[in-house]
């Protein structure tokens, strides 16, 4: 074999051989290894290749893809610039494939998505008489096509009409008939002007809904019979010198031996779905119709019960079919087409998806660069491992076709070939350009169709077999953890290692029917892939759970639920093939040595936000794992459980925390896709691996979010103890100022309003915060025993309250803030107007905020593990946002009452000692700082501010509680014990229950002279100024009443009593009574 076959042979024709690079934005005409030119239109962004071989739609998307490139679009104005001006260059003016953005590739979907209710007729075995008449005007007809959906009960084995169309002038006009054959299929038959075609388009007795369409034409006499969208016979030669005839009757179910009657022949199952055309449909519109998409185009009959008139035993049913097109929306006009015109307007059309058309593989500028690099080295100087490749290629028969190889045989050799290079003990690592290339050869190998086994082939040489372990093995070798560097060498051509998962799933997929031909379970195990593919019959009544586990351990498994597989069943399918493959040396690939320590190349959003951890990136840190769900081989989509295990070891320092991802191949297209976490949940953590469910099947991982460890779990305990012992202490302190504030009567006045608010608010939310663990500890608890409703609203009540307490907290510190800017700076607004305003702020802003809140956010308000606000949505803003507000307010007022007191200072030291101020004035501004911030620290919560650090250092953690936990106990010392109003409220208490005592507990004593006491003298004469005993007399000498201050010495030496003296008439005798304080008092 020569050189220049060999390496066509190899590289599958998409080692190109490139010319010189060109030097501005512009055509290229680059060679092949055939021979033949292809033209290359260089933009600023991207590269267009014209390819000069004319392929189907299919294989020509598959060719681009083998390229790292795919089928252009001309959905931005740069595409359609460059497409149209490489078509130009090319002088070519014929139609070209090109891809419709608008259409999703396919995908499995969920059961929901794919079943569809149809209202069906049921014709009972009970009565021979069951019929339905479609009450519509047929007109004479040129062409026809019916369609129907039937449901064949497997108990009748005699011929059955499904329809039949007669004329008054012909009876056998036109009908459909039935019947089983000895190896138990329904044999289908034609009947066309009377003349009755063979039975042998076939399907199976399954019990099983199928799709039948037939099709006539007169030109020619052509006809056709489709089952399930696949022709089945076909042939011409009908009585084509007329039409059918119109005006005829259309029965479902019954053979009209008579014009409308002499019924014969039956019908026994279900039929929906019927409709009738008067066009001659193409296979491409059978196809869609089986899929459940609807063609208008010259309908005369639409299925309606409506319009239709049954025999009283046929009975109206509720059906459910299985419809693919109703999420991928298949092209019924065929695939989308581009033709060049000369005015540069592009002109979109369709064609049938199976004509040869030339097409535009459209790929990034640096990749193709890079791409030509490469291919330019390897084909002058080709690598160690080429040249055995191309040593043992001599070995090799197999011809190739541009878009890779045609056949199964020929993937299988060279796939062969490869794995025998690979497995060589002598080769050399891998090159990059080596790695390129048989990424390229996995790719076009995986879209081989699977042709169906001969009868007379022997299924022991079926080339299925072995090109999947080639295949396996080809694979295994590229992903292996030692080809790690060569995969960070050809980023810029290659997406990633998922390109190699996505051709193994490719692969398997369509290649299981023929793997499971012989055998219901199917293993192919490497050292760093394992493949395993089970099967099983539903109706045989073993619908176990399907479970799959990699090797050597129990801890990478991934099982579909017993139920799924059940819900399966009833939902009509009879048989289940689950793929699944474990790779186990992705994770290196993804991870690099030098960025698991450093910054992890993976992007995600943090789970951890509560400020105890600082997040440094994520990782891929398990093996992946995939799964792939057939039902009667259509890809169907299920929720599945997995468990991985943690592969990436914890350096010190840091803290990982699982999330449970998959591969989404369509979130960054042009990128090769992205991990996704959407429908998947952490189910539970355990040492080492992670436990996760999801409502689909693909390829899944752990991603290991980073985290810098901030905290140990011992000051994680020991915080939490201070927080709520914190709690108690500052809760008990707000209780005894609040109740210190009204039992002493500080004088009422706006200031002690606005702190008894505070003081309220305050000391409630503390007390919720107290209470939030305990209702968060009794949902998990209450949880398990099946009450969830009636816990979880107390804990969302605890939430709402909390949000509710903290932001009138943080209002009336707000209140605080600006009623001492009040006093600082005038306003001129009255106490009365000015309260209203600070009770609106007060408690109506948090009533508001939390109202809108819950009404906005009621479905993510609360978060999933404890009773507070969720930060991992928006809804955290609606508490954080104020809170930073008030403290910027609040620390604007600081400082400007900080200015104005130490301008008072200033101003009152050189008032008292202008001579000494300079000595004074430094004491002076220190105290005039910091008497303020001690004093206005509490009430304006500015303590919060250590909040934004706490992420720093467990000691920022320590502080920050400290002092918001002894806000209470630092209010009621500052503002109860050292507060001015209070101590004097205090002062007037005592005096006055003083004065109060000393009036209850006195008691009657007399002065008249007795020989145990002296006797007292007293006289008008005033005392000497220098006698403290004395007093002035009072009032004129002729006054009635005359006062006196007199002294007794049977009281004590300080005790002093004024009486009033009144002269009597007559004699001037005078009873005295003082007043002695009893020895109690």
């Amino acid at each position: 074999m020569t050189g220049a076959l060999q390496t066509g042979l190899i590289l599958f024709s998409f080692v190109v051989v490139c010319g010189s690079e060109p030097t501005h934005a512009g055509p290229d005409r680059v060679g092949e290894s055939h021979g033949k030119s292809r033209l290359v239109h260089l933009t600023s962004h991207w590269a267009f290749q014209l390819a000069n071989d004319s392929l189907a739609f299919s294989r020509a998307d598959r060719f681009c893809r083998g390229q790292f490139s795919s089928l252009a679009t001309l959905e931005q104005t740069q595409d359609q610039e460059g497409v149209l001006e490489l078509l130009r260059q090319a002088g070519h003016r014929s139609p070209i494939w090109v891809r419709d953005p608008s259409k999703a590739a396919s995908r499995p979907v969920g059961l929901s998505k794919q079943y569809v209710p149809f209202s069906a007729l049921n014709f009972p075995t009970e009565s021979r008489e069951g019929f339905a008449r479609v009450n519509v005007s047929f007109p004479t007809l040129s062409s026809v096509s019916v369609c129907v959906r039937v449901q064949w009960n497997p108990e009748w084995n005699e011929v059955s009409t499904i329809f039949s169309y007669a004329a008054p002038v012909f009876t056998n006009e036109f009908q459909l008939r039935g019947q089983v054959d000895v190896q138990g299929r329904i044999l289908l038959a034609l009947i066309i002007h009377g003349k009755h075609l063979p039975y042998k388009a076939s399907f199976p007795n399954d019990g099983a809904w199928h799709h039948i369409c037939v099709t006539w034409l007169q030109s020619g006499g052509h006809w056709a019979i489709y089952v399930d969208g696949d022709q089945k016979d076909m042939g011409s030669g009908t009585d084509s010198s007329r039409n059918i005839h119109g005006d005829g009757i259309f029965i479902l179910g019954q053979d009209q031996d008579s014009f409308g009657g002499n019924f014969t022949e039956p019908f026994f199952g279900n039929i929906t779905d019927l409709n009738v055309w008067n066009i001659s449909l193409e296979t491409r519109h059978v196809q869609a119709l089986n899929a459940c998409s609807p063609i208008s185009q010259e309908v005369l009959f639409s299925w309606n019960l409506d319009d239709l008139s049954s025999h009283p035993m046929v009975k109206e049913v509720q059906v459910l079919l299985f419809c693919r097109a109703v999420h991928q929306q298949m092209a019924l006009q065929g695939c989308r087409t581009l033709q060049a015109r000369s005015d540069q307007l592009p002109l979109f059309g369709s064609s049938n998806c199976s004509d040869l058309l030339l097409f535009i593989c459209r790929s990034r500028r640096e990749r193709y660069l890079k791409m030509k690099q490469m291919t330019e080295s390897q084909t002058s100087q080709p690598t160690a491992f080429m040249k055995h490749l191309m040593k043992l290629s001599n070995k090799t028969q197999a011809v190739l076709q541009p878009a890779g190889p045609g056949s199964l045989a020929e993937a299988s050799a060279l796939l062969e070939v490869s794995a025998r290079a690979l497995g060589a003990p002598q080769r050399e690592g891998l090159q990059p350009a080596d790695m390129v290339s048989i990424i390229q050869l996995l790719s076009l190998a995986a879209d081989v169709p699977a042709q169906p086994v001969p009868e007379a082939t022997n299924r022991s040489r079926d080339p299925v077999q072995e090109l999947s372990r080639h295949f396996i093995s080809v694979a295994d070798s590229v992903i292996s953890e030692d080809s790690a560097l060569q995969w960070q060498a050809i980023r810029e051509v290659v997406n990633g290692p998922m390109d190699v998962v996505q051709s193994i799933d490719r692969m398997v997929t369509s290649l299981s029917p023929r793997l499971m031909a012989e055998t219901d379970h199917l293993i192919i195990h490497t050292p760093n892939i394992k493949v395993e593919v089970q099967q099983q019959r539903l109706q045989d009544g073993s619908r176990g759970a399907f479970s799959f586990c990699g090797p050597d351990t129990k801890l990478d498994c991934i099982s579909v639920p017993q139920q799924k597989i059940q819900d399966l069943h009833n939902n009509g399918f009879l048989q289940l093939t689950l793929v699944n493959t474990w790779y186990g040396s992705l994770w290196p690939l993804f991870t690099p040595e030098e960025n698991i320590t450093n910054i992890p190349n993976i992007t995600m959003v943090p789970t951890v936000t509560d400020g105890s951890q600082r997040y440094l990136g994520t990782v891929l840190g398990s093996s992946v794992i995939s799964t792939t769900l057939m039902g009667d081989n259509q890809p169907v989509s299920t929720a599945v459980l997995f468990q991985l295990q943690h592969r990436v070891q914890n350096p010190a320092g840091t803290v990982y925390d699982p999330v449970c991802a998959f591969w989404d191949f369509d979130l960054t297209p042009e990128a090769g896709g992205w991990w996704n976490t959407k429908g998947c949940d952490v189910v539970s953590k355990q040492y080492g691996s992670t436990v996760c469910s999801c409502n689909h099947t693909t390829n899944f991982a752990l991603l290991l979010q980073v985290y810098e460890a901030q905290r140990s779990p011992e000051n994680e305990k020991a915080l939490q103890v201070l927080t709520f012992i914190g709690c108690g202490v500052s809760l008990c302190g707000l209780l005894f100022t609040f109740i210190l504030f009204i039992a002493v009567g500080v004088p009422k006045s706006d200031r002690t309003t606005v702190h008894k608010n505070l003081i309220v608010s305050l000391g409630v939310a503390e007390l919720l915060l107290m209470c939030s663990d305990w209702a968060s500890a009794n949902e998990v608890t209450v949880r398990r025993r099946r009450v969830y409703r009636r816990v979880t609203a107390a804990c969302f009540a605890v939430t709402a309250l909390l949000h509710l307490f903290f932001m009138a907290s943080f209002s009336w510190m707000l209140v605080e803030g600006l009623l001492l800017w009040s006093k600082v700076v005038s306003v001129n607004i009255s106490e009365d107007r000015r309260m209203k305003l600070y009770y609106i702020i007060g408690w109506g802003l948090p009533v508001l905020i939390v109202g809108v809140t819950l009404t906005v956010t009621v479905d993510e308000y609360k978060a999933e593990d404890h009773c507070w606000l969720n930060v991992h949505t928006d809804t955290i803003w609606a508490f954080v946002g104020p809170v930073v507000f008030v403290l910027l307010v609040n620390t604007v007022v600081l400082c400007r009452v900080v200015m104005v007191t130490v301008s008072s200072a200033r101003r009152r030291a050189k008032m008292l000692s202008p001579s000494s101020a300079s000595k004074m004035q430094t004491f002076d501004l220190t105290w005039a700082v910091t008497r303020p911030v001690l004093i206005l620290l509490p009430v304006l919560g500015l303590t919060w501010l250590c909040g934004v650090l706490v992420h720093l250092s467990v000691v920022v953690a320590y502080v920050f509680i400290a002092l918001n936990a002894l806000q209470g106990l630092y209010i009621f010392l500052v503002y109860a014990v050292y507060n001015t109003e209070v101590r004097n409220a205090i002062k007037r208490i005592k005096e006055k229950r003083k004065a109060l005592s000393f009036t209850n507990c006195s008691q009657p004593t007399s002065f008249l002279p007795s020989q145990r006491a002296p006797i007292t003298s007293w006289g008008r004469s005033p005392p000497t100024p220098s006698s403290p005993e004395t007093s002035e007399t009072s009032g004129p000498p002729s006054s009635t009443y005359t006062s006196l201050v007199i002294k007794n010495e049977s009281f004590r030496k300080e005790s002093f009593v004024s009486f009033s003296l009144k002269p009597a008439s007559g004699n001037q005798v005078v009873q005295l009574t003082g007043f002695k304080p009893s020895a109690g008092c």
